[in-house]
């Protein structure tokens, strides 16, 4: 299945994303697409809703503003340094254990919603990553057990102002965190729309031209590393977002620096996952 979240901000109701294109309003099986809903079963229930009635569900109008596929999480985990290729641009060592920080769950928006440059940022950058959904309560788990706690899938640009990362002391957070900084969808894919979710290409392009050409076997730490690792420190709960780091071409690792301007046009996807598009606007109280 391909879980939707549509309507205004703030005012998201669930649907889903049909084979044949078709957006359909999935709010009879299901409130929202949030930590109980993952948490109780509602994949399952709502897998059965849409065998018996997706068909015959009402058309989400194509024109109508998509949101996150998934509602506000209790947790935004991202992995940093997680491709080779980006750990070189940026002159960093190879990581011995997977480089942790987060996002405030503020900094969630829609596929297509803009992203807007923070008052006082001259250093916003892209960043195309694969985001994991928690479907079942993480805790110690193995590798192996992974699989069973993943709920699905998502396209995430982790922009990042990159002079509030570095340069003004603390945690990665203060970078990650702006308002609009974490656009995810268009849709959430359960793991068996993915063939091969360790093979997937992925690229991002800043105004028609190519920045990021990579794949997911290229992660340094994969999805089931990551997922057992985190679990070793904090319990995962449904709903959870855990993105796991993005390949070489960012603007930072340009020479010079190429960073984002009001006015820019972002577009990335991720096979099997779909493609987004985001307006660069500036800060505008």
């Amino acid at each position: 299945m391909k879980l939707i979240r549509f309507g205004e901000p703030g005012k998201e109701k669930p649907g889903l994303l049909l084979d044949d294109g078709r957006r359909v309003d999935a709010s009879a099986a299901a409130r929202d697409y949030d930590e109980i809903f993952f948490g109780s079963g509602g994949l399952e229930t709502l897998a059965q809703w849409s065998a018996e009635n997706a068909a015959k569900a009402p058309e989400v109008d194509p024109k109508v503003r998509l949101g996150s596929p998934v509602a506000r999480p209790s947790k935004l985990l991202c992995i940093g340094l997680n491709f080779r290729d980006h750990a070189a641009e940026t002159n960093a060592p190879l990581p011995e254990e997977p480089v942790l920080f987060s996002k405030a769950t503020s900094a969630l928006s829609g596929p297509y919603d803009n992203v807007i440059i923070p008052r006082g940022s001259e250093q916003t950058d892209w960043e195309v990553e694969i985001a994991v959904v928690i479907g079942k309560r993480a805790s110690y788990i193995t590798e192996t057990q992974a699989a069973e706690h993943i709920a699905g899938y998502i396209l995430h640009n982790d922009v990042s102002e990159r002079s509030f990362q570095k340069d003004r002391g603390g945690q990665w957070v203060k970078g990650k965190s702006a308002d609009s900084f974490a656009p995810l969808g268009p849709f959430m894919a359960t793991p068996g729309e993915i063939t091969d979710v360790n093979n997937l290409a992925m690229w991002l392009t800043l105004n028609g031209e190519k920045m990021q050409d990579g794949n997911t076997s290229n992660l340094i730490f994969n999805i089931p590393h990551i997922v057992s690792y985190l679990s070793q420190f904090m319990s995962l709960l449904p709903g959870d977002v855990i993105s796991t780091g993005t390949p070489a071409g960012v603007g930072m690792g340009m020479n010079p620096p190429r960073y984002l301007s009001p006015g820019d046009v972002v577009e990335l996807g991720i096979e099997g996952l779909g493609s987004s598009r985001q307006n660069v606007v500036a800060y505008n109280p």
